[in-house]
């Protein structure tokens, strides 16, 4: 690509690569999600356990909300994509998807620039 000389001689070149418009929409809508501070919670105790599931029974106590309050937040998890779930009885059990995040870092990553 090239610059005109007066731009060139005071600014390096801008690289051309960022997020595409529809990934950011669509990561946006994650952050949204992700910025109440109980669903990165719950999201965090979920990816933390031994399985990377949890069962809405043992999320209301230690994060100090009610059952429907966790209910909630976990259906708006689960429809970004941030948790899978699956019925066992009458329990509904949440599950980690470790590929959602890994895609948001992947896209958010920036260079070392360090080296």
């Amino acid at each position: 690509m090239n610059f005109p000389q007066h731009i060139s001689n005071c600014c390096q070149p801008m690289l051309s690569s960022f997020i595409k418009p529809d990934d950011a929409l669509q990561m946006a809508g994650i952050f949204r999600v992700l910025g109440e501070p109980a669903r990165l919670q719950l999201l965090s105790f979920i990816a933390n356990q031994p399985k990377g599931e949890a069962c809405v029974c043992e999320l209301t106590e230690p994060l100090g909300l009610s059952q429907p309050t966790v209910s909630h937040h976990l259906k708006v998890l689960y429809e970004a994509g941030l948790l899978k779930k699956e019925r066992r009885g009458t329990w509904i059990y949440y599950q980690f998807v470790p590929e959602q995040i890994e895609a948001l870092q992947k896209a958010l990553a920036l260079p070392n620039k360090t080296q």
